[in-house]
C-alpha cells in the first residue's frame, strides 16, 4: 500500500513562530504523538534575555543559537536555525528508531510529520513536485533541507 501525506495531521510549525521563541510551545504540542514513540522525552530549556536580542534552545547537552547580535540574521536566517533546532532535537532522540520527524513546505507553513522510511519514501512517490515531498532539516542557508522548484 502506498502512504500519502494526509495534511490534516500534519503538525503546524510556522517557522516564524519558532524562531521568535516558540520551539518549547511547539515541542510541547508535538508530546501526544512524541510519547508514543519516546519513554521519556528529553526536556527544552529556552534562554531569552528580556531585550529580545539572544534566542537559544538547550536540550541533551546541546545548544541551538537562535539569535543574537553576533548571528547572521538576513533572509529569515533565524527561522531556519529554529526550525533545524526543532528537528534536531526530536530526532536525536528518534536516533534509534525507524521514525523520524520530517518537515514540508517552510517559512510560515512549515509542518512536520512523524514518518517511517518507508512512508517517507512512498511519500515521495505519490508528490510529484520534488518540493512538495517531506525532508530532514539541516542547517543550510538558504533551503535547510527543503527541494524548491
Amino acid at each position: 500500500m502506498i502512504y500519502e501525506l494526509n495534511y490534516d495531521e500534519m503538525h503546524l510549525l510556522d517557522a516564524e513562530d519558532l524562531g521568535e521563541g516558540g520551539i518549547a510551545e511547539a515541542y510541547e504540542e508535538l508530546m501526544p504523538e512524541f510519547i508514543k514513540l519516546v519513554k521519556d522525552p528529553a526536556p527544552i530549556e529556552e534562554d531569552k534575555d528580556g531585550e529580545n536580542t539572544v534566542y537559544s534552545v538547550t536540550s541533551q547537552g546541546r545548544t541551538f543559537p537562535i539569535y543574537s547580535p553576533d548571528l547572521e540574521d538576513d533572509e529569515g536566517q533565524n527561522w531556519g536555525r529554529a526550525a533545524h533546532a526543532l528537528f534536531t532535537i526530536v530526532n536525536m532522540q528518534l536516533e534509534d528508531q525507524e521514525t523520524k520527524l520530517y518537515a514540508v513546505n517552510g517559512g510560515n507553513e512549515l509542518g512536520g510529520f512523524f514518518l517511517t522510511l518507508s512512508q517517507y519514501e512512498d511519500a515521495k512517490t505519490t508528490n510529484s513536485e520534488k518540493s512538495d515531498w517531506p525532508y530532514l532539516v539541516k542547517l543550510e542557508h538558504p533551503s535547510y533541507g527543503h527541494l524548491f522548484p
